[in-house]
């Protein structure tokens, strides 16, 4: 989605999605690595319901290797630059592990990511298991550049590499009964020490969106980051990637995908519907109950705050959401 600046009478017209100069990562931020680490602390046919692999031998994460970054799609990139590497991988959510966003990322090295099979199925005429590696062989890649906004109050701009999720759920062929897309993230007690410490959390981690959201063009299957496979406390293998939506529905590490009737449960809106409805579009004319959305910290540009946008920039999907 290219951008153009309109100047008219010395009038400058620019649009909702902008970012100052301000909240742009300097390079002296990006190029100041290791300081950085030391404040952090890191020192297919259809036969029995399994889609078959299109007459190939499996593919590998060392074959796939080659395929990163991918074309650069630029209808979903806009023209700045991204949250630096050290900020997007060493700064994460993924309670599973820990509910320290700097200590994700040492918690991670015995999470074991391939095989990786994923499972697809429900109210579809044709469910399928495939491995990660196999989708990525199967669907190719290419790289976005999404806003991502935290239900938190901070933002970073990340570039993604992966797939539209449409052209994942529409191999299943949905039935017209499906009007619920639900994801599931593994749950391995043994390599997810985080899931210990919060035995009251519903685990697995669910999340879901309607038929329509998920089959919109934005919604991406991210498989990669900064032009490489995704690493483990991003959500490798596979992760979903909502950029109008809170974080939080943006799933990782995804083993099954179904398609449902009903609104799934997912965890935390089990945990606190008021807090963390359903829907989750990012929307600064509506705060969390205990704090402002009005506002977002970018990471990685020194503290700096910019005003929240609605849709996080996206209004193109706000056809989804007229009564």
């Amino acid at each position: 989605m290219l951008w153009h600046i309109i100047c008219m009478a010395n009038v400058i017209i620019r649009p909702d999605w902008f970012l100052p100069e301000s909240a742009v990562t300097p390079e002296a931020t990006y190029s100041n690595r290791r300081q950085f680490l030391k404040t952090m602390g890191l020192g297919a046919g259809l036969s029995g319901g399994v889609l078959a692999r299109d007459a190939m031998a499996a593919a590998t994460p060392a074959e796939n290797l080659k395929r990163y970054p991918g074309k650069r799609n630029a209808k979903y990139s806009p023209n700045f630059r991204p949250t630096t590497e050290v900020w997007g991988t060493g700064y994460n959510n993924f309670y599973e592990f820990s509910t320290d966003k700097f200590q994700v990322r040492q918690l991670v090295g015995g999470f074991r990511t391939t095989p990786w099979p994923v499972t697809i199925g429900g109210l579809c005429k044709k469910p399928f298991k495939m491995d990660a590696q196999d989708l990525v062989a199967k669907f190719g890649i290419e790289e976005r550049v999404y806003r991502f906004r935290c239900v938190e109050g901070w933002g970073m701009i990340l570039p993604w590499s992966g797939f539209s999720l449409r052209r994942l759920l529409e191999l299943a062929e949905p039935t017209k009964e499906a009007r619920y897309v639900k994801f599931t993230t593994a749950m391995i007690p043994a390599q997810m020490p985080g899931i210990a410490r919060l035995p009251q959390y519903p685990w697995p981690y669910t999340e879901g969106l309607r038929i329509a959201e998920a089959m919109h063009d934005l919604t991406f299957v991210a498989t990669g980051i900064f032009g490489k496979p995704l690493p483990k406390q991003n959500g490798a293998p596979i992760r979903l990637v909502v950029p109008w939506k809170y974080g939080y529905k943006s799933i990782k590490s995804i083993v099954k995908i179904e398609f449902v009737r009903n609104q799934p449960k997912t965890l935390w809106n089990t945990l606190s519907a008021v807090e963390y409805p359903f829907e989750s579009n990012v929307d600064p004319a509506k705060p969390h109950p205990r704090w402002s959305q009005a506002t977002e910290e970018m990471k990685g540009t020194g503290g700096v705050r910019v005003r929240t946008l609605k849709y996080n920039g996206y209004g193109a999907v706000a056809g989804l959401y007229r009564r």
